[in-house]
């Protein structure tokens, strides 16, 4: 349990550092570039550990498989609750109690804040799939509280 509140502390405050750096350039602009730079080099470690024993993935849905058990277990504590494909590269991976929005109210009240916590946890699954030599976008979508879809789009090689 204090690991899991430490993991929360953690995050709010990458998304401070990330918000202060971009208060010091003048910019209004929101770059989310750094939270999801950070997402990607702890994906990318945490997947090294998580598969050191494992042998090699026969194919990409199997690779995405993994990604909604075992790795998104390890990082919170549950597994993705749905995961959808359309067999050519294209992956949803929905998770309806995301843990850094379940803070919020449930309402749109904060819906435009939303993209600020999802952004490391792009960069934390294109991290991982990068390590596992899948090359891909990974982008975030909240259309209801505390619900969260991530799109993953693996690129051609």
């Amino acid at each position: 349990m204090a690991d899991e509140t430490l993991f929360d502390f953690l995050h709010s405050e990458i998304i401070n550092y990330a918000l202060e750096q971009k208060k010091d350039s003048k910019t209004k602009d929101t770059d989310l570039s750094v939270i999801e730079y950070i997402g990607f080099s702890a994906g990318y470690k945490i997947m090294e550990r998580l598969t050191r024993e494992w042998p090699r993935f026969k194919d990409e849905l199997d690779t995405v498989k993994f990604i909604c058990t075992d790795f998104w277990t390890c990082v919170y504590k549950k597994q993705i609750d749905n995961l959808r494909t359309n067999h050519q590269g294209v992956y949803v991976l929905q998770d309806n109690a995301f843990r850094f929005l379940t803070r919020f109210s449930n309402s749109h009240q904060y819906l435009e804040y939303a993209p600020r916590f999802v952004s490391y946890t792009c960069g934390l699954v294109r991290g991982g799939l990068a390590n596992l030599g899948i090359n891909c976008t990974v982008t975030g979508e909240v259309q209801n509280m505390p619900s969260c879809k991530f799109h993953i789009q693996v690129q051609a090689n």
